[in-house]
């Protein structure tokens, strides 16, 4: 059996983090960026928060104009984030639900509920040539939503997967890998791309790497965190691998 290459994207939004803990300017995200990019990573995602706690509007503004991969603009759905990314022109937008009080992203985009919110703002960036994605939780009517708004990438939520991982929870990690299984495998055969993310880790990411119709894995946290300790272009490279031994294995 023959699969699809895997793509890896790296978001590098905590090395903003660490930055902003004391202000300035190190450690430079771009760099990170551009440090991922030499290690392998396919592509770059950065979130945009409204509150700006982590990336700035200059930092979307220098990786869009030195990035030579694909960037992938994380953003609220609101007016203001929109007319960023039409201004920037990003070759990607992921729309994630946002509120001030979290400390991450915590669950999918509400797409049932949200239909007449999303459509426009989709239109508005469908129409400047970038493309989608919508942030959800691995279900059926989800990708039916999805594909109503007509977007056409999909990123099923993996964190209550990879809560589950580190919590050692047999029986809810093979329960939340079939979910993640059977969106992607519908959200395909609906017609739409399937990424994944959210939480992944080393020890998280091989099943869900082996899943035929993923197409792109976003992972950051736990890649800034392994940098720590091993470098990033190290921590990338050992994503990677993990990613590529898990497809090659579901090959077999």
């Amino acid at each position: 059996m023959s699969l699809r290459p895997l793509r890896l994207g790296v978001n590098i939004d905590h090395v903003a983090t660490v930055r902003n803990a004391r202000g300035g300017t190190y450690p430079d995200p771009v760099r990170a960026a551009l440090m991922a990019v030499e290690a392998g990573a396919d592509g770059i995602t950065a979130h945009l928060r409204e509150d700006r706690r982590h990336i700035r509007d200059s930092d979307m503004e220098t990786l869009a104009r030195v990035l030579t991969v694909p960037l992938n603009f994380e953003m609220a759905a609101t007016d203001e984030m929109v007319a960023m990314a039409l201004r920037l022109k990003p070759h990607a937008a992921c729309l994630v639900p946002e509120k001030r009080e979290e400390r991450t992203t915590e669950g999918g985009l509400d797409i049932v509920g949200g239909h007449a919110h999303l459509r426009p703002r989709i239109a508005a960036l469908s129409g400047a040539g970038i493309r989608v994605s919508l942030f959800v939780e691995p279900d059926r009517a989800v990708m039916d939503a999805a594909r109503r708004l007509e977007a056409p990438v999909v990123e099923l939520h993996t964190g209550t997967y990879c809560e589950a991982v580190a919590a050692g929870d047999t029986a809810r990690i093979a329960s939340e890998l079939v979910r993640i299984a059977e969106a992607a495998a519908y959200g395909t055969g609906l017609g739409l791309e399937v990424h994944a993310g959210h939480g992944l880790a080393l020890d998280s990411v091989g099943p869900v790497a082996a899943l035929p119709e993923i197409a792109e894995l976003n992972i950051g946290h736990a890649l800034i965190g392994e940098a720590i300790f091993v470098g990033l272009p190290q921590a990338v490279r050992d994503m990677r691998a993990a990613m590529d031994a898990a497809r090659v294995g579901a090959c077999r």
